[in-house]
């Protein structure tokens, strides 16, 4: 739909704005929240073409993940080590941050721990975990502070998974209630949140940046951080970012779940989680089909439904009946680094995307950095 802006809508919401940040999710709202603080008089508004942010921010499974040992030992055959610990340093410290900025309490976090969980068929897989434990705890002695990390624990009750390896340190939060408390502080702080725009086009407009709406109409501003992730390329083709779409189900309540806790399966691929006391989240399998995957359409496809139904029905819940009470999908943004994109793009536009599927981790402090930068602080 086309329409002009009246001179009310335009001198109350726009015409004095000293920033925009783009992307509405954790990576947005920590971006303003932290420019505010570092310029309190600054004018900040926030714009998402979603309802709510539209990508991974309010669809993800809500781990409070920094590494697992199969993830982290296939990143060691790909990436200098130096980098591979740099990253679970970032993800680690990001973790302590949005705790320290929002509360356990609004996040609902739960310290369960991690699991990562290996078949019977994955024995080798298992083995190379085991002999490398001791190296793997002293190497996150000095980033978490904690002597002993992982450690291997017995798996009852996972279809023919005889053993596990338990992350001490990993939790779970309530991903809806996470954004709501974000949603909370931008208001407190008089950031102004505009959801259901869509920007169409983004252009270097002198020392800022000129905005132009699917309505029609534009917005100039001085300054404007880009956080939105798996779309970026949308709006600034260059930038090294792929989409990828997850895709996530949750079943109705199972009487008796005797599931706590966080799990990753096959180098993280697969991961579930109990939700409450008797629901069962369950999400990944886009390595089943990664072309088709890479994508930032939402949808679910038959071949990675499949998929996660017969770990659910084989491995989660042997043996039990269960139905499916909702599927959805996520997007995420990821690229040839693990590593995110902070950078400087114009004089007037920052980029804080890729967020490599670990937002929950590290978009706090990726929000805040991109602040920081865009300020020149």
């Amino acid at each position: 739909m086309q329409y002009e802006l009246s001179y009310w809508e335009y001198d109350t919401f726009f015409r004095r704005l000293d920033a925009v940040v783009l992307g509405s999710g954790i990576v947005g709202l920590s971006a303003a929240v932290a420019l505010k603080a570092l310029e309190p008089s600054m004018q900040i508004a926030v714009i998402d073409r979603g309802t709510l942010p539209l990508g991974a921010s309010t669809r993800n499974a809500g781990f409070a993940c920094f590494g697992s040992m199969t993830e982290l030992l296939d990143d060691l055959q790909h990436l200098p080590e130096g980098e591979v610990w740099q990253l679970v340093e970032q993800r680690w410290l990001g973790l302590q941050r949005l705790r320290a900025r929002l509360g356990d309490a609004a996040l609902r976090y739960e310290a369960l721990g991690g699991f990562e969980l290996f078949r019977t068929h994955e024995a080798e897989a298992f083995r190379q975990c085991v002999d490398r434990i001791g190296e793997f705890n002293r190497r996150m002695k000095p980033i978490t502070g904690h002597a002993s990390t992982y450690r291997v624990v017995p798996a009852s009750g996972f279809g023919d998974s005889p053993f596990m390896i338990r992350n001490e340190l990993e939790g779970q939060l309530d991903t809806g209630s996470m954004m709501r408390a974000w949603i909370r502080l931008a208001q407190e702080n008089d950031i102004l949140l505009l959801n259901g725009l869509t920007i169409k086009e983004v252009h270097s407009d002198g020392d800022g940046a000129l905005l132009t709406t699917a309505a029609g109409w534009s917005i100039r501003v001085p300054l404007l951080i880009m956080a939105t992730n798996g779309f970026s390329r949308q709006l600034m083709p260059e930038l090294a970012v792929q989409a990828a779409r997850n895709q996530v189900l949750i079943t109705a309540p199972v009487p008796g779940l005797q599931l706590r806790g966080s799990y990753h399966y096959d180098r993280g691929y697969y991961y579930f989680r109990n939700v409450g006391e008797d629901r069962v989240l369950l999400g990944g399998g886009r390595h089943l089909d990664r072309l088709g995957e890479h994508t930032d359409q939402f949808g679910t496809t038959h071949l990675i439904q499949d998929a996660l139904l017969t770990l659910l029905r084989e491995v989660i819940l042997p043996g039990q009946e269960v139905s499916i009470d909702r599927w959805w999908s996520g997007i995420l943004g990821l690229g040839p680094h693990k590593s995110p994109i902070i950078k400087r793009l114009s004089p007037g536009i920052v980029a804080a995307v890729r967020m490599g599927g670990m937002g929950v981790a590290i978009g706090t402090r990726v929000g805040e950095e991109a602040a920081a930068l865009a300020l020149g602080k």
